[in-house]
């Protein structure tokens, strides 16, 4: 114990860059469980659609949204999306929704913001739709 004390002292910059990356990996670990949203790989996606009429919300912009989206998908403005503007989903707010974006990396602040107004079953695509189409699951323009 007393040689890692040593250490620790002698090296101030990598015992430091150590704590860091120990307290990012933990919070990488922490975090969802915390999260009022969830992330759902195409499996899941698939079986909330099926057994519980998920919604799909379809965040990408209109071009991308017209060249191919999950079969019922709806699409939201990306301005209602900055704006928080969720009021056409209102009649949703207890159903389980999945958000949607290219790669499931912007869906995660817009399940957030909707968790925030109230939606209570909101769920992220993992992947997005570049998971999904490269699973050959259906689409349509």
């Amino acid at each position: 114990m007393d040689q890692l004390i040593e250490f620790a002292r002698d090296n101030l910059i990598l015992s430091a860059i150590w704590v860091a990356l120990v307290v990012i990996l933990a919070y990488s670990f922490i975090s969802p469980l915390l999260s009022k949203t969830k992330r759902v790989d195409n499996h899941g996606a698939t079986l909330l659609i099926n057994k519980k009429d998920a919604v799909l919300l379809d965040i990408r912009p209109q071009k991308d949204f017209k060249a191919g989206h999950i079969v019922g998908a709806r699409q939201i403005k990306p301005e209602e999306v900055r704006e928080g503007n969720f009021t056409k989903l209102e009649k949703f707010k207890n159903t389980p929704i999945i958000v949607v974006c290219a790669m499931g990396n912007l869906a995660s602040g817009t399940a957030n913001k909707m968790a925030k107004q109230g939606f209570t079953d909101v769920n992220v695509l993992s992947g997005g739709m570049n998971a999904w189409q490269s699973a050959g699951l259906p689409v349509e323009k």
